[in-house]
């Protein structure tokens, strides 16, 4: 009976073991984080994004197919820092698991919002996103059957990119003389851009970082009347969003305000404009420079 029960235990363990070791592929949550691992793991490592284009990172939920992936992947990336709101439990329930979990946003140097929480919305930054490929890479470098050498040259060469993509911006955001670098956007969300960029946000049409909050009257008139006093000539809307409160704000900001969309939380569709990290970064420094730039 002891013996039955000592070789009972013995493949327990083997067979916990071979679950572990099991383990490959890395899960992301959000598809702008996907889009850039992709790129990091190359053919190293399957790479599943569970966010879809066009999607808000703050409401986004999973299957229970979905849910299950992230208890058996071999690396779970996630931004991290509060963005990932309707699928937190499930990425909690992963560590639990014991699955190796990233979160990018930590990586980034956080810098808080007004409240003290620390702003989830790092990407607008690719100096920031050039430290948060280091860290996937690190990671992925890790991921059972990954070559890292190969993994960390992809990063490598991603890195160039992101320099050439900062450089590209700054003289880009140059040609907007500095009195009109003002941004009033559907939520707070360029703090990043702000910072690196020169930029000054007059305020956002809901007052908080995340898209599941709603505005007041007292909120819309406040903001209306900083509008009035910047002089701002475009509120930015994120193209997942609905714009109608932008819209509602540029009524009542009594002067004329064009709103244009930006898409800042989520890529697109191939063909959409935003396929790729880099597409999205450049497709919005396109539509801020056309939008404040003009006569002055």
């Amino acid at each position: 009976m002891r013996r039955l029960v000592a070789a009972l235990a013995a493949l327990l363990l083997v067979a916990g073991c071979a679950g572990a070791g099991d383990r490959a592929g890395v899960v992301v949550t959000t598809n702008i984080l996907g889009d850039v691992t992709r790129v990091i793991a190359g053919d190293q490592a399957e790479v599943t994004v569970l966010m879809r284009p066009g999607a808000d990172p703050h409401s986004f939920a999973l299957s229970a197919q979905e849910a299950a992936l992230l208890e058996d992947a071999g690396l779970v990336v996630h931004n991290g820092l509060g963005l990932e709101e309707g699928v937190t439990r499930n990425v909690d329930a992963a560590v639990r698991a014991g699955v190796p979990t990233l979160a990018a946003g930590e990586a980034a140097d956080p810098i808080p919002y007004a409240g003290g929480e620390p702003d989830p919305h790092f990407w607008t930054d690719p100096r920031r996103m050039r430290a948060v490929v280091l860290a996937i890479a690190d990671e992925v470098a890790r991921v059972p059957g990954a070559d890292a050498a190969v993994v960390r040259a992809n990063a490598d060469a991603y890195v160039r990119e992101l320099d050439a993509l900062d450089a590209w911006m700054a003289e880009r955001f140059a040609t907007i003389p500095a009195e009109r670098r003002k941004l009033v956007t559907n939520h707070h969300v360029f703090g990043y851009l702000a910072q690196r960029y020169g930029f000054e946000v007059v305020g956002a049409v809901v007052p908080s970082g995340t898209t599941l909050a709603s505005p007041s009257p007292s909120d819309l008139a406040e903001l209306a009347a900083a509008i009035r006093a910047a002089g701002v000539p475009a509120i930015f809307a994120d193209s997942s969003q609905p714009d109608r409160l932008a819209r509602v704000l540029a009524d009542q900001a009594g002067v004329r305000v064009r709103v244009v969309p930006l898409h800042s939380e989520s890529l697109t569709a191939p063909g959409g404009g935003a396929a790729t990290y880099l597409e999205l970064m450049r497709s919005n420094t396109d539509a801020i420079v056309s939008a404040l730039a003009g006569s002055h």
